[in-house]
């Protein structure tokens, strides 16, 4: 008999996935190599790396508790906890800061 498979969770959005991957809550190329990570769905993964530089993910979003608050995911993440979707294809541009 074939055992139930264990369902994944992406730490930021909630939501049961197929899949996730390993987010460095500081990036690697800000000296986050060795550091904490987090299991991340690649829709919620993408969108960190296409929101917010390494330098801002490494100062202002260590942690998922100030991912989860910061203001400019507050829409995406309401707009994803109900989605089925397992990969975002729409491959924007990050914002340019000037």
């Amino acid at each position: 008999m074939a055992g139930k498979k264990e369902e994944i969770h992406c730490e930021l959005c909630g939501r049961a996935v197929q899949q996730v991957s390993r987010h460095h809550l500081v990036p690697r190329e800000e000296g986050g190599r060795y550091g904490a990570t987090a299991d991340l769905c690649q829709p919620c993964h993408s969108t960190l790396h296409l929101t917010f530089t390494n330098r801002e993910l490494a100062v202002l979003y260590n942690s998922i508790p100030a991912l989860q608050q910061a203001e400019p995911l507050q829409k995406y993440l309401k707009w994803v906890k109900d989605k089925r979707l397992e990969r975002i294809t729409n491959r924007r541009g990050r914002n340019k800061k000037k």
